[in-house]
């Protein structure tokens, strides 16, 4: 049983989709087994209870320095004792330390056909805006390895999603969760946990 620890800081509709897909059977052999946010307010940390799944707050604000920080959201992860750890919307810089001690089992999804639109600044809204403002016709969602840059690791999944006249940035967003993001993210968890990566 693939153990998964989730890091989000928002609402966790990526979470949801998670654990309605192994919930529905759609995901085998994995368990999500705790949920990190760095925001305390962050609904994400009530799904996870809703499914008496161990979730706590790390939040950067609480300690001295981001090495303090670091440290502390390492050693939080490491007590859960993780097979893979799944960042699902989680808008912190992952520690490089945390990189190194669990390479090649970290996994991003990221609102767009990496390369296009990803990196330093583009996530959120931000990513959909850029996309509507370079007028692309297909837009997606990249499921990728963390590895030490800010999208740059290998790619496992992805999914192109039409961007259609008179989108909004709110109303691509919409669309690219529903069609790629909700879907990606369960069937990456899917492969790893049965060993198709």
């Amino acid at each position: 049983m693939l153990r998964v620890c989730v890091l989000v800081s928002g609402g966790g509709t990526n979470l949801q989709a998670i654990l309605d897909a192994i919930d529905d059977g759609a995901v085998t052999n994995a368990k999500v087994t705790a949920v990190i946010s760095n925001n305390p307010g962050a609904y994400a940390l009530k799904r996870a209870a809703d499914h008496d799944i161990p979730a706590e707050c790390v939040s950067p604000k609480n300690f001295e320095d981001r090495a303090a920080f670091n440290r502390a959201l390492l050693e939080r992860v490491d007590s859960y004792r993780p097979d893979l750890i799944v960042l699902a919307g989680f808008l912190v810089k992952v520690p490089a330390e945390m990189i190194e001690k669990y390479r090649s089992r970290i996994i991003n999804i990221h609102p767009s056909l990496i390369p296009s639109f990803c990196g330093v600044g583009y996530y959120g809204l931000k990513v959909h805006e850029a996309a509507l403002a370079r007028g692309v016709k297909v837009t997606g969602a990249t499921v990728h390895f963390v590895d030490e840059g800010m999208d740059s690791g290998p790619i496992l999944l992805q999914k192109a999603v039409e961007v259609k006249p008179g989108d909004t940035p709110e109303i691509l967003q919409r669309r690219v969760m529903e069609e790629a993001e909700w879907k990606l993210l369960p069937q990456a968890i899917d492969m790893i946990a049965n060993g198709l990566v």
